[in-house]
């Protein structure tokens, strides 16, 4: 749901569009007439201060991310001679209050470097079998609202859904959306994976009331990874010696996702 639908949703009866789109161009502007305020007996417009507040937002947000990745890249430098500035660098990126798109970033890059090292064999017959190795992938934008799926792995093909939340409308939604296919659910909590398909089954019995409904849906979350279970999975990466793998490919993915790729060239 993008911010022109949950505008008029949840102001209905405002008599103006809040945001004005040009169909053609596909260029948005918000519309200034709900942005004069009045003061005693003075009206003032006040979108420029209101555009000023929001580029000084995004400048900080942009130099935060840009600090971020001049670290990686101190990290990758130093790799092979310390790798504990490394190892305790990703795991500040494991808390529950961290940015929404930093965890996303950072659990993939956790779990495609963990289950590379993993193998399987597969085939149509035990004469034919094929060696794989276990391949991640990221499937779109991080943190977006755009019904898709967070990650895929082939060839087994599980679904990897991130999330920061405990709450069971959330977790269905994104069941509903592959008809109930088993997804692993990336939980940015420390809460185990017990207490937390405890606490959605509980709200899951508030909202439908049928044991059977609910058991459909709780059957179809195949894992849940939490905080603790990534830090695990480090602890098995360094062992491997792959510690520089998540690194590289927070860079990697943190330069797509924060647009930093013309400005590091520059």
């Amino acid at each position: 749901m993008n911010l022109l639908t949950l505008l008029l949703k949840y102001f209905p009866t405002l008599g103006q569009k809040p945001i004005l789109r040009d169909v053609e161009t596909s260029r948005y502007w918000i519309n200034e007439n709900l942005l004069i305020i009045k003061v005693s007996k003075v009206k003032y417009n006040i979108a420029i201060v209101v555009k000023e507040i929001i580029d000084a937002y995004v400048n900080a947000r942009q130099q935060s991310f840009r600090d971020f990745m001049s670290y990686c890249d101190e990290l990758l430098q130093v790799e092979n001679k310390d790798n504990n500035e490394a190892v305790n660098f990703i795991k500040s990126l494991l808390r529950p209050n961290i940015d929404a798109r930093v965890f996303e970033i950072t659990s993939y890059a956790i779990l495609k470097t963990f289950y590379a090292e993993q193998k399987i064999f597969w085939g149509y017959s035990l004469e034919q079998l094929t060696e794989d190795n276990l391949i991640l992938y990221k499937t779109g934008r991080t943190n977006a609202n755009d019904g898709g799926i967070d990650f895929v792995m082939k060839p087994l093909g599980r679904f990897f859904q991130v999330t920061e939340t405990i709450d069971v409308n959330k977790y269905f939604l994104d069941i509903d959306k592959v008809q109930k296919y088993p997804i692993t659910f990336v939980v940015k909590s420390n809460e185990t994976p017990e207490k937390i398909k405890e606490k959605i089954k509980k709200q899951a019995k508030l909202k439908y009331k049928v044991n059977a409904i609910v058991n459909r849906y709780l059957n179809s979350v195949e894992e849940i990874i939490n905080l603790p279970i990534l830090h695990e999975y480090i602890d098995t990466i360094i062992e491997q010696e792959n510690i520089s793998d998540i690194i590289k490919e927070i860079a990697i993915q943190s330069q797509l996702e924060f647009n930093l790729n013309s400005s590091r060239n520059n």
